[in-house]
Formats: C-alpha cells, structure tokens, sequence
C-alpha cells in the first residue's frame, strides 16, 4: 500500500517500521516530541500544545524512564532510517498506558499516526494480552480527544490535575487545565 505525503515536496511513502527504543534513541525521541508539541516547529502540525504551554514538554531522562521501563516499551515508525512517530506503552495489570504519542508535525494528517496507534493496539492486545489501553489527554484539546473518540477511545469523565509548579511538564498558559482519562477496549473499531 501506497500513500502520498503532502507537502512542498510530495513523494510516495512506504509504510512505517516499527521497533522498540533503545537509550541510543533518546536525543531523537526529545526532538520529535518536543517538535510536536511546544514551540513554534509544534505549529506545522495540528497536535500542539503551544497556545496551553510554553516550556518543554518532556526532557532526556523522563524518555529514558519510559525507553528503560521495565513494564513498557517506547515504539518507534521510522522510514529509511527516519524517525516519524513514536509512542510509549505500558503494562498496567489488565490496561496499558498509551502516551507520548508523537507524529513529525510535516507529515500529521498523513496517516502515520493510525498506523502508530494501530501497531500499538496490536502489541497490547495480542502480545501482552490486556483488555484495553487508556490515556490522559488535556481536557482543552477538544480537536485530539475527537481524534481518539474517531478511533474508538471514550470519554471518562475521570479527571486528574495539571502539574501545575512542575516545569519539567511545561509552563500553563492558563489556570484550568486538566487531563481527562480516554480508554478503550481492544478488539473495537
């Protein structure tokens, strides 16, 4: 199967590899998610962050917890060697924690994060063998949770705060955000 990527320079894209991190990856893992999510970079895609947060997003040791977590994995998408999107996974009894999902802002809407999401289903439910995956998501991103809603994630409505004081999560931009659980079961549309 054959996509195209839109863009100033339109060309044919394969489908992604996938593979699991290594502390190698880590350097690579902070740009992409930082490049997604905060500053100016973020705004080439529709995932950012940056009208809620200024500051970072994650930083090289946080990344290097989830790559060493010893119930997790982060995923890589890489094509020719290039890294598109990445995500971390991991086991929590009979869920799995699904986060850091990131897409390389010039290729979002493309289609490589489904392909992301999908492969981390897949090793949820097939290889670990739990039920369902859930999520946090800020509560202000309506456009995101209705991009999760579209893939068979629902709502809640259980809530947990911001780190609000905590700048190694970022800098709110304002005084009301929070994060929303999403769940959903596997073997669902």
């Amino acid at each position: 199967m054959s996509e195209t990527v839109a863009g100033p320079a339109a060309r044919p894209a394969g489908e992604p590899v996938f593979r699991t991190a290594t502390l190698a990856d880590v350097p690579a893992l902070v740009d992409l998610v930082e490049s997604a999510y905060r500053g100016e970079a973020s705004k080439a895609g529709w995932t950012t962050e940056a009208d809620l947060l200024d500051g970072q997003r994650t930083d090289a040791e946080g990344v290097a917890e989830a790559v060493g977590h010893a119930d997790g994995l982060v995923l890589l998408a890489e094509r020719g060697g290039e890294l598109l999107a990445c995500c971390q996974l991991e086991r929590r009894g009979d869920r799995a924690y699904f986060g850091m999902f990131s897409v390389r802002p010039g290729l979002q809407g493309g289609g490589i994060g489904r392909l992301v999401l999908a492969e981390a289903e897949r090793l949820a439910g097939e290889e670990w063998g739990v039920g369902s995956m859930e999520m946090t998501v800020i509560e202000q991103r309506a456009e995101l949770i209705a991009w999760y809603e579209r893939r068979g994630f629902r709502r809640t409505g259980v809530y947990s705060p911001f780190p609000y004081g905590d700048e190694r999560f970022g800098v709110p931009r304002r005084p009301d955000l929070r994060f929303e659980q999403l769940v959903k079961e596997l073997g669902t549309a």
